[in-house]
C-alpha cells in the first residue's frame, strides 16, 4: 500500500467486513494481494444471524487454514434435517422425511452442514485475514465512491476524519441496504430482480435462546426429576438435536440447535401471515403464544396430570425480530471496477441454508481472478470479460442453490390441503424403493457435484473435463499424517493461481510421470514447480525413493482415527474413489475455487492445456475450446 499525494493507494477496497468480506480479504491475502476493508461497525456484532454452513462453506474455512476450529469454535454438525407434517405442536412427531447431513455423500470430505456461531465464524476468518497484505478498519463508513477507466476513488469517514483510497477495484460486501448497491450502483442501472420463476417472498421472525438447563436444586419442584430424569435428558426432551422443518400449514416454523453443544444455543423461526405486522408479532406475547405450545408436553406422555412446560426462566432471549426473506439477484454484479458479491448481489430464502455459503462461493471465486487482474494485467482493460465470465459462472451454481432452497420452502410453507395429502403420500411412496430413499435421506448431495456450461471467456477447457467442480477426500503423508487433497494439491508453497497435480492409480507410472514434469517449469514460465507437484496415487507398488510429494488415497477408517475427525462425526458413506472417477485425467489444473481447468491424459493435452492457461494470465480472453 502507499500513498499517492492525499490517495492512499491499495489493489483492493472491501466495503464490508462480514463472512464474505472477510473471506474475500483472507483469500486475497493468501494470493499476496493489498487490501483494505472497511467496516461501518466498531466491533463485530454480536447477534448470531445466519446459523447453517454447508460442505463447501467448511471447505473453504480449511483453504484459510482454520479447520481445526471449525469444530472446536465455530460449530457442530447439524446431523439430521427432520420435515414434520401435521398441526400438532410436538416436535416428537415422527418426520414424514429425514435427511442425514452427518454422511460424507457429496464433493467434499466434509459433513453437510454445520450449526456455527456467526460471530465466532467472522472473528475466525478475520484472524486468517494477513496483517501483510490486509488492513481491516472498522467503524469507517464509505460517504463518495468514483471511478475512472484505471482506479476507484473511495472516501471514508471514521473517528479521525476523512480519508481517502485509490485502489483498482472497488468490491461491495455491505449487504442488501448497503452502500456499494444501494447508493452507488442501483442509480446506475444494477437493480436486484425476481429469479426466474422461483420467486420467494416472506416476512419471518428469527427468534435465538440461550438455555441454561434446569437442575433439581435449581428447580425442585419441575415435575420430572420424580420420573427419573435428568438435567441432560430434560433438555434433549424439549430442545431435541434434529434441525426441524414444521410443515405446520397455519404457521411454518424451522428450529433446532447451533454453535458448540456447551453454548446450548437454540434458533426457532415462523412465518408471518400476510395479515400480520412482523413488528407485533415478534413481540414477547406474540412470540410465546406461538412458540411455547412446542415446549409444553402433554402430562400423559409422563403418566402425570398436567401438562409439563419448560421452565420460562432458563430462557434467555437473545434476539427476536422479523426479517424479510426473497429470492433475488442483481441483473449485473460488476460496473465498470465495482463489484458486488454476497448478499449485495443476492439474496436467498432461509430454507438451504445458503446465504453465507453462497458469499463464500462469490468470494473464493471472485479472489483469484482479482489477484490475476492486478498481478499479470495491471494495466489491461481486460477486466470487463474476466469479471462478467465470473458472475455468469455464479450465476449457473446460484440457480442450483436457489432451486434447491425453493424446494424445500415449498415443502415446509404448503397450506392448500390436498397438495399437502399429495406431498406426504408422494414421500412416503419413493421411500419404498431403497435407492430413492437413500437419496433423500442424503439430501440428494451424491450428485450434486456441479459442473459449469461453458461459454465464452469461462476459465476452463470443456473438453477436457474443464468447468468441473474438484472432489475432495483424504489422503496421507509417506510418513503417515492423515490430510485432505487439497491440503496436498493447494500447498502455501506455491503461490501459483493455478494447481496441478498429478493423479494415479498405482505407482509403476511414476518414473513416464517424472519425465513429463522434468521440464515444465520453463514451459510454464514457472508457474508450476515439480517439487510442489503434489502426486496423488491409490496402491503404492514400487519402491520410491523421493516420496515428499507423493500422497497415498485413504480410507473413511483411517481418517476416523486421525486428528481431523475429532469433535466430528466419523465418515459414512465416504467414497475414497470419487477424486478418481469424477477428473478424468493423470494431469489436472485446478483454479484456486476447486474448479478444474482441465484434465489431461498425456504430455500433449498438458501442454495445451498450459498454454491456454498461460493466455488467460496474459489477459488473452477466448474461447477455451
Amino acid at each position: 500500500m502507499s500513498v499517492d499525494g492525499h490517495w492512499e493507494t491499495t489493489d483492493v477496497v472491501i466495503c464490508g467486513c462480514g463472512p464474505t468480506g472477510a473471506l474475500l480479504s483472507a483469500y486475497l491475502g493468501r494470493m499476496g494481494v493489498h487490501n483494505i476493508v472497511l467496516e461501518r461497525e466498531p466491533e463485530i456484532t454480536t447477534d448470531p444471524r445466519g446459523i447453517a454452513l454447508d460442505d463447501d462453506g467448511i471447505r473453504f474455512l480449511q483453504g484459510l487454514g482454520l479447520y481445526d476450529s471449525v469444530y472446536t469454535k465455530i460449530g457442530t454438525s447439524m446431523g439430521r434435517f427432520n420435515f414434520v407434517g401435521g398441526t400438532t405442536c410436538d416436535l416428537h412427531t415422527k418426520p414424514i422425511l429425514e435427511m442425514d447431513y452427518n454422511t460424507t455423500t457429496g464433493a467434499t470430505g466434509h459433513v453437510g452442514f454445520i450449526g456455527h456461531k456467526q460471530p465466532v465464524l467472522e472473528s475466525q476468518i478475520r484472524s486468517a485475514m494477513s496483517p501483510s497484505f490486509c488492513s481491516l478498519r472498522c467503524n469507517s463508513t464509505v460517504t463518495q465512491l468514483e471511478e475512472d477507466e484505471e482506479w476507484t476513488y473511495c472516501t471514508y469517514c471514521d473517528a479521525d476524519g476523512e480519508h481517502k483510497i485509490r485502489a483498482l477495484f472497488f468490491v461491495g460486501a455491505d449487504g442488501k441496504t448497503g452502500y456499494t448497491r444501494k447508493q452507488y450502483l442501483e442509480p446506475r442501472g444494477v437493480m436486484l430482480e425476481k429469479f426466474h420463476e422461483a420467486f420467494y417472498e416472506d416476512t419471518w421472525v428469527a427468534l435465538n435462546w440461550r438455555i441454561t438447563i434446569p437442575t433439581p436444586r435449581s428447580h425442585p419442584s419441575f415435575p420430572l426429576w420424580k420420573e427419573g430424569y435428568s438435567p441432560e435428558q430434560v433438555y434433549d426432551l424439549f430442545f431435541p438435536p434434529e434441525f426441524r422443518f414444521l410443515c405446520n400449514p397455519y404457521r411454518p416454523a424451522v428450529c433446532g440447535r447451533f454453535g458448540l453443544p456447551t453454548d446450548r444455543l437454540w434458533r426457532f423461526e415462523y412465518l408471518i401471515q400476510k395479515d400480520e405486522d412482523g413488528h407485533a408479532m415478534a413481540k414477547p406475547e406474540a412470540m410465546r403464544s406461538i412458540v411455547y405450545p412446542y415446549l409444553t408436553h402433554r402430562g400423559s406422555r409422563y403418566n402425570l396430570v398436567e401438562d409439563v412446560q419448560f421452565p420460562e426462566d432458563c430462557i434467555e432471549v437473545l434476539r427476536c425480530r422479523p426479517f424479510s426473506f426473497s429470492s433475488r439477484i442483481c441483473n449485473i454484479w460488476v460496473k465498470g471496477r465495482v463489484i458486488l458479491c454476497g448478499d449485495a448481489a443476492h439474496v436467498f430464502p432461509p430454507f438451504g441454508g445458503q446465504g453465507i455459503a453462497s458469499g463464500f462461493r462469490d468470494a473464493i471465486s471472485l479472489s483469484w481472478r482479482l489477484a490475476m487482474l492486478c498481478r499479470y494485467q495491471p494495466r489491461k482493460e481486460n477486466h470487463h470479460d474476466v469479471l462478467k465470465a465470473w458472475y455468469k459462472e455464479r450465476k449457473q451454481q446460484l440457480a442450483l442453490s436457489l432451486a434447491t432452497t425453493v424446494e424445500n420452502g415449498r415443502m415446509v410453507c404448503e397450506t392448500h390441503p390436498l397438495k399437502i395429502f399429495i406431498r406426504d403420500w408422494y414421500i412416503w411412496l419413493i421411500q419404498l424403493i431403497p435407492s430413492w430413499r437413500r437419496q433423500l435421506q442424503h439430501g440428494r448431495r451424491k450428485d450434486a457435484i456441479v459442473r459449469y456450461k461453458h461459454s465464452d471467456g469461462m476459465p476452463f477447457i470443456p473438453d477436457l473435463n474443464g468447468g468441473l467442480y474438484l472432489p475432495q477426500v483424504y489422503c496421507r503423508t509417506m510418513k503417515g499424517e492423515i490430510l485432505f487433497t487439497d491440503d496436498a494439491i493447494y500447498s502455501p508453497d506455491s503461490k501459483s493461481l493455478f494447481r496441478l497435480f498429478v493423479y494415479l492409480q498405482d505407482t509403476s507410472d511414476l518414473s513416464s510421470i517424472n519425465d513429463t514434469l522434468q521440464d515444465i517449469e520453463s514451459w510454464s514460465r514457472g508457474e508450476f514447480n515439480p517439487i510442489h507437484i503434489p502426486i496423488i496415487v491409490e496402491n503404492i507398488t514400487t519402491d520410491l525413493s523421493k516420496p515428499s510429494n507423493i500422497f497415498q488415497i485413504a480410507t473413511a477408517e483411517e481418517f476416523s482415527t486421525s486428528p481431523h475427525c475429532n469433535n466430528r462425526p466419523k465418515p459414512l458413506d465416504h467414497d475414497p474413489l470419487l477424486l478418481r472417477n469424477n477428473i478424468q485425467g493423470k494431469y489436472v489444473i485446478v483454479r484456486m475455487d476447486r474448479f478444474i481447468y482441465a484434465s489431461c491424459t498425456d504430455e500433449k493435452e498438458l501442454r495445451r492445456a498450459v498454454k491456454s492457461m498461460l493466455g488467460y494470465l496474459d489477459g488473452e480472453i477466448r474461447e477455451s475450446r
